[in-house]
């Protein structure tokens, strides 16, 4: 052969020859061993497809005989045999830690589905969250399967998305709100709790559940597709957006219809919700007997602006009202009459809050407390009063303990109309035109010096310092000698921790000698404010001196008790010098400096 592939001889005719055919030769054997290949892939993959389907049929098998065995352990579980009563009895110490549980347990099986859905007593109480836009099917389903005569304890809290607000008329002021902020502490609990919130304007409140209710899954969102036993997904936006338009506007008469049918078996009715929704005016119709009803709610974050309503709340001094049971009534923003037959019960507590449109003579506040002698909790926030037309009378309540007057600078009528020989807790904020200590000092001789421990002033106001004092002196501390938790917002602190940290010539050591919590909130400081805080912390927490109750120290003067927390928001500026040292007289500190004068220093101290 001439032809040579490592050759750098120039090719010939001869050598090219030689290299054709050389190379048919290999192409021919490359094809040879392409085929062999092919079959042997192909070989192999039949292999292994008859394996893997050999596999298969061995993991269904398997899969058949495990579940034999599953059924046999079930079928052999020591809970089979647990008695129905027993079985019945733990569903019930379920049930008392948490009210939803029926929709879990009915959930596990068929035969736990049956007993639960036999034991109304399970689904007596409705713990829900939702929306305007979802399905209403979910109370009613609620209702049927609590029985018809198990006493019923609701608590509903509806979020209204911002489209679905109603447009608020020309007297009121666009708002925003928050819905509630759900903490769980790990993923899979069914328990989560709820904690609505206001927004921080004066006509927003606070809206917080004494029990944190347990929230379902949200209900699912309305379609009306007739024929279909669950809704298909939702079609393009424009067909949703008004479906959840129309499920929207008809929520509230739905909802409220399906509820105000057993009224008759309300015991506790609580419904929340943070402004107003299209079909809010459903609530007018909750009105008729409730022989059973122990606790009455409305409430809602924002102000709502209505007209004459014709609802329990409302109804006419000469209506018979059949509500024999009734302690606690709240209407927060939520329209009441002050003769209604509703607040004459003997109510035990008592939450009040109107609308800025709604007045109201003070005499006739001071009425709606002399119908109810047994109140032990009463908050009246009452933004728009009248002068008195009746003179105003003094009203002992034995037995209160929590007093809360806001609003109107007239309220301070009523605080001077009250005693309170048992008063633990006081709260004031109030939009006083003149000091009101001399309220709050003539309340506490009135009433005989009740053990106070908590007494909040203005802190709840949003309003700017009053900087014409709305305290004149703090003597009135004096007689607050069980203090423990004092809260000052809108009010120069100078005076303040003036008599905090130093004795009075006639007082034996430092007043409130109890005081454990001190809170101030947009309080102003005069430049040598910092330095009498840094006086009274050091009066009241001496370095190195723990001490936990009042004793008497060298030269007979008493020592407080150790200031455990102090919070300063907006307030004063006070520098990290100042605050690493409260850190080291005081357990827990909380400071945030005035919004004008943000330093480039973490200015939030949150300290164990």
């Amino acid at each position: 052969m001439s032809f040579h592939p490592f050759s750098s001889d120039p090719p010939t005719a001869s050598s090219l020859a030689d290299a054709r055919r050389l190379l048919d030769q290999n192409n021919a054997s490359l094809a040879v061993l392409d085929r062999e290949i092919e079959a042997a892939e192909a070989q192999l993959a039949q292999i292994v497809a008859e394996s893997q389907d050999a596999i298969k049929q061995l993991q269904r098998e398997r899969a058949i005989l495990e579940e034999k065995v599953v059924r046999a352990l079930a079928y052999m579980s020591p809970i089979r045999r647990l008695p129905i009563e027993l079985l019945r009895h733990i569903f019930m110490m379920n049930f008392d830690e948490y009210p939803c549980c029926a929709w879990i347990l009915s959930s596990v099986c068929s035969q736990w589905r049956r007993l639960a859905l036999s034991m109304p007593k399970l689904w007596s109480k409705i713990r829900l969250v939702t929306t305007p836009n979802a399905s209403a099917d979910t109370i009613r389903l609620w209702l049927e399967r609590s029985g018809s005569c198990i006493p019923l304890d609701v608590e509903i809290f509806l979020h209204v998305p911002d489209a679905a607000a109603t447009t608020p008329t020309p007297r009121s002021r666009t708002r925003s709100s928050q819905w509630p902020t759900f903490l769980s502490n790990n993923a899979t609990t069914t328990t989560h709790y709820v904690q609505i919130q206001a927004s921080q304007p004066t006509t927003s409140i606070q809206i917080v559940p004494s029990t944190p209710p347990i929230i379902l899954p949200h209900s699912p969102p309305h379609y009306d597709w007739p024929g279909s036993l669950s809704p298909p997904p939702p079609p393009p936006s424009t067909m949703a957006t008004t479906n959840q338009s129309r499920a929207s506007s008809h929520w509230g008469h739905i909802a409220i219809y399906y509820l105000v049918k057993e009224m008759h078996r309300w015991e506790r009715f609580v419904f929340r919700f943070d402004r107003q929704f299209p079909s809010w005016q459903a609530l007018k119709s909750v009105s008729g007997p409730a022989p059973l009803l122990k606790e009455f709610e409305v409430s809602c974050a924002e102000p709502m602006y209505y007209s004459e309503w014709p609802w329990l709340p409302s109804a006419n001094p000469n209506t018979e009202v059949v509500l024999p049971k009734l302690e606690t009534v709240t209407l927060q923003y939520a329209p009441f009459k002050w003769s209604s037959p509703m607040l004459k019960t003997n109510l035990r507590s008592l939450n009040l809050r109107t609308v800025p449109t709604t007045s109201i003579h003070i005499d006739r506040v001071l009425l709606i407390v002399s119908n109810n002698k047994t109140l032990e909790d009463l908050s009246l926030h009452i933004t728009t009063v009248l002068n008195h037309v009746l003179p105003l009378s003094q009203t002992t309540l034995p037995n209160l303990k929590t007093l809360s007057v806001g609003g109107h600078y007239l309220m301070a009528s009523l605080v001077d109309s009250l005693v309170t020989p048992n008063l633990c807790s006081l709260t004031l904020n109030i939009d006083a035109r003149d000091p009101i200590d001399d309220s709050i000092s003539n309340l506490v001789t009135r009433s005989s010096h009740p053990a106070i421990h908590t007494l909040s002033i203005a802190y709840g106001s949003n309003g700017p310092p009053f900087y014409g004092g709305l305290i004149a002196s703090w003597g009135f501390l004096n007689d607050l000698n069980h203090l423990r938790t004092l809260q000052v917002g809108c009010t120069p602190l100078d005076p303040l921790f003036a008599v905090l940290g130093t004795a009075e010539e006639d007082v034996l050591g430092v007043m409130c000698p109890f005081l454990e919590h001190l809170a101030l909130r947009g309080c102003p400081a005069h430049s040598d404010g910092v330095t009498k805080l840094v006086q009274m912390v050091d009066a009241r927490n001496p370095d190195g001196t723990p001490h936990t109750a009042p004793g008497t120290a060298l030269g007979g003067t008493a020592t407080p008790v150790k200031m455990r927390r102090l919070e300063m928001y907006e307030c004063a500026v006070l520098g990290q010098d100042v605050v690493a040292w409260l850190k080291s007289r005081i357990d827990d500190v909380v400071c945030v400096d005035p919004p004008f004068e943000r330093c480039e220093y973490s200015v939030v101290c949150n300290w164990p």
